[in-house]
């Protein structure tokens, strides 16, 4: 429950060292206007103009002192908005441990809500009229539990999240479940992507490669769809889906550099051959940048000499185009 808790302790601390100088501000200039400063019984000080107008955090802040000395403030003390803020930093764990104190604001729906559309960025379920009694801390708990039995057994996992509401039964809505989603294994989506190649096709259109340099996008392709450690049938389909989708989505690029779909096929395996000479310690003698342009342009000879220049200068500088 560490970063938004401490943000509050912290906010106190600021807010009595701005009061402090607000007091020796102002006892400062009285000093330069009227010379020494007569005695003026404490009590009869008058708040000073600097704190903020509205709720009065410091003060509620100090209220705690008398109870607890070390511990933290209670939120319940605290205007609603500002204490859903504050739990909206905490993670699920962190936010059931919230409940336990703060029973009302660690079950707040805004809150649970906010949980599962930043982990599963797409379910069916989100675009359906929920019922009444619906609960998103529930929601959650299922949708945690499915992902961990989809990376256990991956068409147990599909079926789990279908059997409960949470998925319908279509290629583009698993396609967008998966494309959202940071939570599954990916040797496991590699498994089951290459046995649901319809799923897979829903997949590569959610990606959008235009005005992206081609190792650029190969890189933002693999991100989503891990390439298979080794070469293979599985491999040059992602490619074959790669070329097609990309040329789609550069039109005015395949007109002006003379692109295709085999030519894209081409320069991608090219790439990912140079990644690994470039970045394999087991590779002594590295390919120079005109060995590599006179090798691609014997496979794509309508690919002009800058643009393989320009491609071996990006993966020289970035990096691995699969890692």
């Amino acid at each position: 429950m560490g970063q938004g808790l401490w943000r509050v302790v912290r906010n106190q601390q600021l807010q009595q060292q701005y009061s402090e100088q607000c007091f020796l501000q102002r006892d400062r200039e009285r000093g330069r206007r009227a010379g020494p400063p007569l005695a003026e019984p404490l009590q009869q000080r008058r708040t000073p103009q600097c704190q903020v107008s509205g709720t009065d955090i410091s003060h509620l802040l100090r209220v705690r002192k008398g109870k607890e000395e070390q511990g933290f403030i209670d939120l319940e003390m605290l205007p609603p908005e500002l204490s859903i803020t504050i739990l909206s930093y905490l993670d699920a764990t962190d936010l059931c441990l919230a409940s336990c104190v703060w029973q009302d604001l660690g079950n707040d729906e805004y809150l649970w809500q906010g949980l599962c559309k930043s982990t599963w960025g797409h379910c069916s379920i989100y675009n359906r009229r929920l019922p009444s009694g619906f609960s998103y801390r529930k929601l959650y708990m299922e949708l945690d539990e499915g992902s961990l039995t989809f990376n256990a057994n991956p068409q147990e996992g599909v079926s789990y999240f279908m059997s409960r509401g949470i998925l319908v039964d279509h290629p583009k809505e698993i396609a967008k479940f998966i494309f959202y989603t940071r939570m599954l294994n990916w040797k496991m989506l590699r498994i089951y992507l290459d046995e649901r190649r319809d799923v897979l096709d829903e997949l590569v259109t959610l990606h959008n490669f235009s005005n992206q340099f081609l190792p650029n996008a190969l890189r933002d392709f693999f991100r989503h769809i891990h390439a298979p450690e080794e070469r293979g049938e599985y491999l040059e389909t992602l490619i074959t889906k790669f070329s097609h989708r990309f040329c789609a989505c550069n039109p005015t690029l395949v007109q002006e550099v003379g692109l295709s779909p085999d030519a894209v096929y081409v320069l991608c395996y090219s790439l990912i051959l140079l990644s690994i000479d470039l970045t394999s310690p087991h590779v002594k003698n590295k390919m120079s940048k005109r060995e590599f342009i006179r090798n691609t342009r014997r496979a794509a000879q309508n690919i002009s000499e800058d643009f393989v220049g320009h491609l071996y200068d990006n993966i020289y500088l970035i990096g691995h185009v699969a890692a």
